[in-house]
């Protein structure tokens, strides 16, 4: 069952929101990537490390759940 997941980050003014389907976190991950690589972005190398460790911590808790 693919769910759609929701990741944001509100940096001063702007607030960054990723949507996505379940099975889809890679593609998620290299959207980070190129925001972050973007010079016209305020999105940096740090905002994809936390939404990143985010998404990797939500994966880890569902796996425990479905694992018990």
């Amino acid at each position: 069952m693919n769910l759609v997941r929701q990741l944001s980050l509100v940096k001063g003014e702007e607030r960054f929101v990723f949507r996505y389907q379940t099975g889809h976190e890679p593609e998620v991950i290299d959207a980070f990537a190129s925001l972050a690589a973007d010079q016209g972005s305020s999105f940096d190398w740090f905002d994809a490390a936390v939404l990143s460790y985010q998404m990797g911590r939500r994966l880890e808790t569902e796996l425990d759940q479905i694992a018990t």
